[in-house]
């Protein structure tokens, strides 16, 4: 990924995208540290071109997340800040500089005069209202290490909290757009990522692919098998090998469609997921990823290895982890995970020595 630098001051680069001129914005990428996958290219600089449309956002709302972005860049937030200021505006104003809203409420991030947020003018500024949003954000103690919902929510105290966790896959690949990154995970620090300490390989060497309860059990479900359990557990959660084994897909499911968009009762499909083989004839599914696993085709790994991130691709309620166990794979050089080799996780699990949480 090239990078360069262009001298352009945050209010400078406001004012030639509010008049709808492109400008290139330099964003500074600081590595936060406790990453749990590895970081994409560790470049210190990533640059795009902007206003670009992505995905639903056009030129207007995807130039004023860059100035967000910028703003942010400025005052050295890191880019997990960035994240979350955006997925905020998407919200309150769908990125645009709005001149009115509920009751005294006005920009892009519905501040209100009334409340302290500045005068009129002021708001209507996008980097003042973005600098405004930063200064709230980072006064919260330990923020970075919120769900992007809660941070958002003691920024804003809304009436509709769970609104701002909706917008945070399209809060990333904006931001990663808007950064000239390939996608988010070359911003290091940018995704929260929880990380449970690794869990105790068992001597028969499995162990659980995360810690979390089972929200629902393996067995018929409207007239069809669940072939595994639901797990359930906040995005970016890590998943882990449940044993040493081999890759034997790690994509997206060709029902599905578009795997980089958040799912739905009625998607189709495990969007992002990955299949492993393990001694024994064994093998482990892992479904609803976030973004493309961090394994490929053919990879060896081991025992509570990660291998990628919850998320809710696919056919999909929320974020979960669906986790399949399966006997009796291979027949001769083929392996294939189905229903018809599948059994239930939560007993096979148990069996050797990493029994999953129960409902």
């Amino acid at each position: 990924m090239s990078s360069r630098r262009v001298g352009l001051g945050v209010a400078v680069a406001a004012a030639l995208l509010l008049c709808g001129l492109p400008v290139a914005v330099v964003v500074t990428a600081t590595p936060a540290g406790g990453a749990c996958l590895p970081p994409g290219p560790p470049a210190a600089t990533v640059s795009g071109a902007v206003p670009e449309p992505v995905g639903r956002w056009d030129t207007e709302q995807v130039g004023n997340a860059a100035i967000i972005v910028a703003v942010g860049r400025d005052r050295q937030a890191p880019p997990r800040g960035w994240v979350i200021a955006v997925a905020t505006a998407m919200v309150e104003s769908s990125l645009r500089n709005l001149p009115g809203g509920d009751r005294d409420s006005l920009g892009l991030f519905q501040q209100r005069p009334s409340q302290g947020w500045g005068t009129p003018a002021q708001i209507l500024d996008p980097v003042y209202a973005s600098t405004k949003f930063y200064d709230k954000l980072e006064a919260i103690d330990g923020w970075q290490q919120l769900p992007l919902t809660v941070a958002a929510q003691r920024v804003q105290i809304s009436a509709f909290p769970d609104r701002y966790g909706q917008f945070e896959h399209d809060a990333e690949q904006v931001v990663a757009a808007v950064a000239g990154a390939a996608a988010i995970t070359d911003l290091p620090g940018a995704s929260l990522t929880i990380c449970p300490a690794p869990a105790a390989i068992a001597a028969s060497g499995w162990t659980v692919p995360l810690r979390a309860p089972v929200g629902s059990g393996y067995g018929p479900r409207d007239g069809r098998l669940h072939a595994g359990v639901d797990m359930a557990a906040p995005r970016n959660t890590v998943i882990r090998a449940a044993s040493a084994g081999t890759v034997i897909w790690a994509g997206c499911d060709l029902s599905t469609g578009n795997c980089d968009i958040d799912g739905s009762p009625h998607t189709r499909g495990c969007g992002w997921f990955v299949d492993l083989i393990h001694a024994g004839g064994f093998g482990t599914r892992y479904c609803h990823l976030i973004r493309r696993p961090v394994v490929a085709e053919g990879d060896t790994v081991q025992a509570g290895q990660p291998i990628g991130e919850v998320g809710t691709s696919g056919h999909s309620f929320g974020p979960h982890l669906h986790f399949q166990t399966h006997e009796g794979v291979c027949v001769g050089s083929r392996c294939d995970l189905s229903n018809t080799n599948s059994v239930d996780p939560q007993p096979f699990m148990q069996a050797r020595g990493a029994g999953l949480e129960g409902r």
